[in-house]
């Protein structure tokens, strides 16, 4: 399985529900915590080109947010993403 990052805030509901998604698939992930470190939030920002969180990676792909992680999952190709043959 590919390496998932996902950068995040405590208390956002878009993060609360990636989080939830990815555990109800059984996906490891790491979370970067924006909340307290602007350095953080700006690697993050330099990373995908966007400023909202979540920002989520698939190995080296930017996802984008919870919308993208939930399309992607409802249309099956974040199993192919996360386990590519």
């Amino acid at each position: 399985m590919k390496r998932v990052l996902m950068f995040a805030t405590l208390y956002c509901p878009y993060c609360m529900a990636a989080r939830q998604l990815l555990k109800r698939k059984g996906v490891d992930f790491e979370e970067i915590s924006v909340d307290d470190d602007p350095s953080l939030r700006q690697i993050m920002i330099q990373r995908s080109g966007r400023h909202t969180v979540p920002q989520i990676f698939i190995g080296d792909q930017a996802i984008g947010g919870y919308d993208e992680l939930a399309a992607l999952n409802r249309s099956g190709e974040l199993d192919t993403l996360l386990n590519p043959s």
